[in-house]
């Protein structure tokens, strides 16, 4: 009980502070704009765009379940990043029991979408002839399921990708079977991700 307690004031406390580095970096930007300083505010606005990413990817980690079945959410560990090069935000969760951990990336803005979009609309390119990758529907959202095989262990994993607008939703399985991967998936709350994403 006291470890949700915690957990919910540093997420509180961690929303005041981003809302306070929004209000400040907002009137960075309107001072800087009017001073004539359009680099400066330029570089204010940069900031209140990833104050904005990080608020997004931390309402996204509160629509996570905690568990997915056996696999427990390692919620101490949750993590949402920004990098204002090529991607936007990045959110991680690690669910995990005993031998088997299923690992969620969410990262909008990423430069995969594009090529995995192609993939989608021409499903025979998508499902390779010895089984390694195949298209798939979770929830109604077309994805990309790929086998991977350790070649020293023979430990198999799967990792299922799926677009939401920009944003891409990875989710590995290791180990775990092709039905496994799948149903866990399916315990994803996608449509919620997809409207808070897109």
């Amino acid at each position: 009980m006291t470890k949700i307690f915690l957990h919910s004031l540093l997420v509180a406390i961690s929303a005041t502070t981003y809302a306070q580095d929004f209000s400040k970096n907002l009137a960075t930007a309107n001072s800087a704009y009017a001073a004539g300083k359009l680099e400066d505010a330029r570089f204010a606005m940069q900031q209140m765009m990833n104050d904005i990413d990080i608020a997004i990817g931390k309402e996204v980690i509160k629509l996570l379940p905690v568990k997915l079945e056996a696999l427990n959410a390692n919620v101490k560990n949750d993590n949402v990043t920004i990098n204002t090069g090529f991607t936007g935000t990045l959110v991680h969760r690690l669910y995990e029991k005993p031998g088997k951990t299923g690992a969620l990336d969410i990262m909008s803005n990423s430069p995969l979408v594009a090529s995995l979009n192609a993939i989608l609309a021409m499903p025979f390119i998508g499902n390779a002839g010895d089984g390694s990758q195949k298209t798939v529907k979770v929830k109604g959202y077309k994805g990309v399921l790929q086998k991977n095989v350790n070649s020293e262990t023979n430990v198999v994993d799967y990792t299922l990708q799926i677009p939401f607008g920009s944003t891409l939703l990875t989710f590995t399985l290791q180990p775990g079977t092709e039905e496994e991967t799948l149903r866990l998936a399916n315990l994803l709350p996608l449509p919620e991700l997809a409207k808070k994403l897109q």
